[in-house]
């Protein structure tokens, strides 16, 4: 059981203390509830840019990296469909700094064209590498395009276009900071080195003044069932041509996505699971195949993706993968092989849980999910998790009326 402190400022904010007094570094993390999801949909990519103007200068603090620096710190963030997570780890003696940076950025960033200028190329850039550069790089994009036609998950976090930020202008970025960016629209973790009094009135001291902005989000379109298979297929200059099947499955609070989790560990989990054992080393019709779940907050994805080995088709390629996921509809997975996922997972989780930035990261995530309490029932579910629940699982996603498949032809 892990034990953690909560505490609600006035302002909204949520404050999580989780003490490990093993190491002499205290973790700082700032989780705002906003992501790509919640974005207007002419005006994709920017929670990500805010990760960048995050970092251009606050109200009181030009430089956001060097007092850190000075103060023998380290930072880093990332955007998601679903939140937008900041932290910083720092030696305890100088944990007041950490309180200072991150609540001046929440109170107000430093707007100027010049700042806007810098992180709007910089994100452009990054899309450019990331998306039109890389090989398989807008893989993702054409998923998500393919599998979501109302909801949100619609677009990937960089964005749909660049020209989405391209023209972002000054007014449109103050908007979505104080749209989404406030105390009641976020949670603080205090995670390693920390005592719980201090941590409270620290958080009380520097993030307590900081006004309470009434974030209403927008409430999200449901995505519809799908009823009927879709294919699209794109050629590209890549090594090796790819397939991607797409299932929907259930949200990160149901039981359902840790049944999902399993499926993918049976499956694809290291050199002795079914997909690597039966068609890449026996059959060598990919020279690699994964299998994953999306990880997203609402209703998400249950992925295969597999690169084909040369001269086999996608026809022979989507048979193959089909014939392992009916296996698995219609055959119960052994109890030595579903325990044996179990334990990986198990310990996983456990070395996870002894990294304090790892778990300041973890109690962030479960409090957007619905309540970092959370945290503590999830190894419960995935022992719970039985063959037959498996089977009926595999039985409810894996159908072709379920399925969006990409075909990513490479280009002779």
């Amino acid at each position: 059981m892990i034990q953690f402190y909560r505490h609600k400022l006035d302002n909204g904010l949520q404050v999580i203390v989780y003490p490990d007094y093993s190491t002499p570094m205290a973790a700082v993390d700032v989780c705002y509830h906003v992501g790509a999801k919640h974005e207007d949909p002419n005006r994709t990519g920017f929670a990500h840019l805010f990760e960048h103007l995050m970092f251009g200068g606050s109200k009181h603090i030009p430089d956001y990296d060097l007092p850190l620096q000075r103060a023998g710190g380290e930072n880093n963030a990332y955007t998601t469909n679903d939140l937008t997570n900041y932290y910083l780890t720092i030696p305890k003696a100088n944990l007041e700094t950490g309180f200072w940076l991150e609540s001046d950025r929440m109170l107000e960033l430093d707007f100027s064209e010049d700042s806007l200028n810098v992180q709007r190329n910089v994100v452009i850039e990054e899309f450019k590498q990331r998306n039109l550069n890389q090989p398989y790089g807008d893989v993702w994009a054409l998923i998500r395009e393919l599998a979501y036609r109302v909801h949100p998950y619609n677009w990937p976090t960089i964005g749909k276009e660049i020209n989405h930020i391209a023209d972002a202008s000054l007014d449109d970025v103050k908007s979505f900071f104080y749209r989404f960016y406030a105390p009641d629209n976020a949670v603080l973790v205090l995670s390693g080195n920390v005592d719980i009094d201090e941590s409270l009135r620290l958080a009380e001291k520097w993030f307590g003044q900081i006004p309470n902005r009434k974030v209403q989000k927008p409430a999200l379109p449901v995505e519809p069932v799908q009823t009927a298979f879709r294919e699209k297929t794109v050629e590209r200059p890549v090594p090796d041509t790819a397939l991607y099947l797409a299932f929907h499955m259930d949200d990160r609070k149901s039981r359902e996505y840790y049944i999902c989790d399993i499926i993918s560990d049976v499956l694809s989990n290291g050199n002795s699971s079914r997909l690597y054992q039966k068609l890449v080393k026996e059959e060598r019709l990919f020279v690699e195949l994964d299998a994953y779940i999306s990880g997203d907050h609402d209703p998400g994805l249950f992925l295969v993706s597999g690169k084909l080995a040369q001269q086999v088709s996608i026809e022979k390629a989507q048979k193959a993968v089909w014939q392992e996921l009916h296996k698995l509809q219609n055959q119960l997975v052994p109890t030595a092989e579903l325990e044996k996922v179990k334990n990986k997972i198990e310990a996983n989780h456990v070395y996870s849980q002894m990294n304090y930035l790892n778990m300041a990261q973890e109690l962030a995530t479960f409090e957007n999910i619905g309540k970092a309490e959370l945290i503590n029932e999830q190894l419960d579910i995935y022992r719970s998790v039985t063959p037959a629940d498996l089977m009926q699982t595999a039985q409810k996603l894996f159908h072709p009326e379920n399925c969006s498949q990409l075909n990513y032809l490479a280009k002779s």
